[in-house]
């Protein structure tokens, strides 16, 4: 299997329903807007998307599966699924604000192999696949080499309906704040990946994501030379609904104060 033929075509494929996005965007109103929970809405933006890159993704692996938030495929794939969030960001979306990123990966068993984040509003592409380098736009990225976390730009986001853990997650953020640089809360969690691989962020944690969110953003971070976790420190990022991504030198300090006031 080729993985940089594949990239590319994925690349071209999200740049293409990207274009449609941003299309769409002025016609936007309350009244197209769905609410699938509490503070979780989808529009006909996000379905037509997907469908989009459903099919587009489908020519390029027939034998391919599908883990797709909206769900507009059921197909699994014996080998081979692709995870796919056709709009990542939808809450910023409906209201005119940047970001809002496509955000595919390509799942080969338990282990991800290619990963492709496209932020419309800045017309920037992340990518990566198993043992290339990462890049933006064609160039290579790395993480930052940021090695305290007092010195720290760090991102995360806010859960929209699991609000159990949400009083120690707040006394985490009290303490960032007079610890770190800042935190950042973008509102788009693959988004977030990418700034940290690109070395916009040093870090970057959240709770309550799921697969879709995270995926194609954790093998472009790792193959920028950052590093992930859940949060006790173990590989159960992907479908364990929470997430810490860091630069390399400041993984464990920061590891160990997110498990201080979220365990």
């Amino acid at each position: 299997m080729n993985l940089e033929k594949i990239c590319e075509q994925v690349i071209a494929l999200s740049k293409q329903t990207g274009n449609y996005i941003k299309q769409q965007i002025v016609y936007i109103d309350e009244h197209k807007v769905e609410s699938k929970g509490i503070h979780d809405f989808v529009t006909y933006v996000d379905k037509t998307s997907e469908k989009k890159l459903v099919a587009g993704l489908t020519n390029i692996l027939p034998e391919a599966g599908f883990i797709a938030e909206e769900n507009t495929s059921q197909r699994k794939g014996e080998i081979y699924n692709w995870i796919i969030d056709p709009l990542d960001g939808t809450t910023n979306f409906i209201h005119g604000l940047a970001p809002y990123a496509i955000s595919i990966a390509l799942m080969k068993n338990d282990e991800i192999i290619l990963g492709v984040i496209f932020e419309i509003s800045l017309d920037e592409c992340f990518y990566a696949w198993q043992d290339s380098k990462a890049f933006l736009n064609g160039k290579e990225i790395f993480v930052t080499k940021t090695n305290k976390v007092n010195n720290a730009l760090i991102a995360t986001g806010f859960p929209y309906s699991d609000y159990d853990r949400i009083k120690p997650f707040l006394n985490s953020l009290e303490y960032l704040m007079k610890n770190s640089h800042g935190i950042r809360r973008l509102g788009s969690a693959a988004t977030d990946l990418a700034y940290v691989a690109c070395g916009r962020f040093d870090a970057f944690y959240e709770y309550s994501l799921n697969p879709w969110d995270v995926a194609a953003g954790v093998i472009i971070l790792k193959q920028a030379g950052g590093m992930v976790s859940d949060f006790r420190g173990g590989n159960n990022y992907l479908f364990g609904k929470e997430i810490i991504a860091t630069n390399s030198n400041v993984f464990t300090s920061f590891s160990e104060i997110v498990l201080k006031f979220l365990f």
